[in-house]
């Protein structure tokens, strides 16, 4: 029988944490702290997994069902949808260190040089990088004056 609002909401805490299952592989785990998070129980490569999908009441059982089907297509097309969290995570965490560095530096396809301290940037046009890129080319190997 497929989970309703209503047994969700009577659903008390016990001593031991449990499962409810609704259709797909959909299951709300109850802890026995009394939280209730959405999971996803599935195959994949001939092993079982289990995929987060958020708590309750946070994630609604409508949108737990839509995330499911999400989870399926995934997997029908031969993606294991763990992973691809994984990857997608992964990105996010580089591009926020990438943002969060103390300086970058980055020259577009035109030669167009862009410097980034903090959250001030700097642009220069191309005639102006190559102009930076000769003083530097000159000043190379000249010792500094203290």
């Amino acid at each position: 029988m497929p989970l309703t609002e209503s047994i969700i909401n009577s659903t008390a805490v016990a001593a031991k944490p449990r499962k409810l299952f609704d259709a797909g592989g959909l299951y709300l785990f109850v802890s026995s702290g009394g939280g209730k998070y959405w999971r996803l129980k599935y195959r994949f490569g001939g092993k079982e997994k289990s995929l987060s999908l958020g708590s309750y009441p946070t994630v609604t059982l409508t949108a737990a069902r839509k995330l499911r089907d999400e989870a399926r297509a995934s997997l029908a097309e031969g993606t294991n949808p763990g992973e691809a969290r994984k990857q997608e995570r992964a990105t996010l965490r580089d591009e926020a260190a990438r943002l969060d560095a103390p300086m970058r530096f980055s020259i577009d396809s035109d030669g167009a040089l862009s410097i980034r301290i903090g959250a001030r940037r700097m642009n220069l046009s191309p005639s102006e990088s190559a102009e930076l890129r000769a003083f530097l080319t000159a000043t190379r190997g000249v010792p500094v004056k203290e």
